[in-house]
């Protein structure tokens, strides 16, 4: 990485780490405190936010019902019950629980501010007009980062929890669903539906690179498609609507990806000597 000191010199192997070590630091603050705010706050996410997708009234499962009474389509789709109860077995659980759901939380917070950091340390490796972009970066990145977040809330993790809570074995098994688990499902859904939704951005950076084109995703193109339908297939019940209301998303944003990849491949090489 092409960075220098204040005073002009180039910057050794070791000053990199140290903005680096500084980098990690300044985001770990920020996601701290993000955390202490959406621990002062944990009695509203937890009952509002976390566990609302597991009440028939969440309004997911209300939209979906309004669309099958309207068009007529199959009533499972109006839900009157999710049949579990959430248990916590520990001791500490509740509070460790508690504990770690904030850091979560302030690391979606603290989500822009982790990529303004990112941005500083690449800042001055770019060239002038790149630098222009930091606000769009930010913003687009970021944006992007919401919308999967909120994908995965309000879509992935309700279908999921309508569609394993109803799965049943026998009748003998009850579904007493540790709290750890119940958790763990809400955070790897949103966490990752966030990170899903930057393949925009994951692409823009691997074709500036000459790492992939556009004609190579356009070849692997099919591949992705069935890729993306085994995901939509995994994560939704068995239904169509379902696993096309998870896919469609996906498909524009692999064509968003491809159309950002076309974008700089076209993009004309600027000499370093007029960057």
């Amino acid at each position: 990485m092409a960075k220098n000191k204040k005073d002009g010199s180039e910057m050794s192997f070791m000053d990199h780490l140290e903005e680096l070590r500084w980098l990690l630091v300044r985001s770990t603050i920020a996601i701290l405190i993000g955390g202490c705010v959406a621990f002062t706050f944990s009695k509203f996410i937890f009952e509002e936010i976390i566990f609302a997708p597991q009440k028939s009234s969440f309004l997911t499962y209300r939209i979906f019902c309004e669309l099958a009474n309207k068009y007529d389509l199959d009533k499972s789709f109006c839900i009157t019950e999710i049949p579990f109860k959430i248990q916590s077995r520990t001791m500490d659980g509740q509070f460790s629980t508690d504990i770690w759901t904030s850091i979560t939380a302030g690391l979606i917070l603290a989500f822009p501010f982790i990529l303004w950091e990112f941005w500083k340390f690449i800042r001055p490796a770019l060239y002038d007009n790149e630098k222009k972009n930091a606000i769009a970066f930010i913003l687009s990145t970021s944006l992007l980062f919401f919308l999967g977040v909120l994908f995965g809330y309000y879509l992935i993790m309700p279908l999921s929890i309508n569609f394993l809570a109803n799965y049943q074995i026998s009748e003998v098994v009850e579904n007493n669903i540790d709290l750890d688990s119940y958790l763990s499902l809400v955070k790897t859904t949103v966490i990752s539906c966030g990170l899903v939704f930057e393949m925009p951005i994951i692409i823009f950076f691997l074709a500036k690179l000459g790492i992939v084109s556009a004609s190579f995703l356009r070849t692997y193109r099919r591949y992705a498609y069935v890729i993306i339908l085994i995901v939509a297939a995994v994560v939704t019940p068995p239904d169509v609507v379902s696993q096309m209301t998870v896919t469609i998303p996906l498909i524009i944003l692999f064509e968003a990806s491809i159309l950002i990849a076309a974008r700089m491949n076209k993009t004309p090489k600027i000499d370093e000597t007029n960057g």
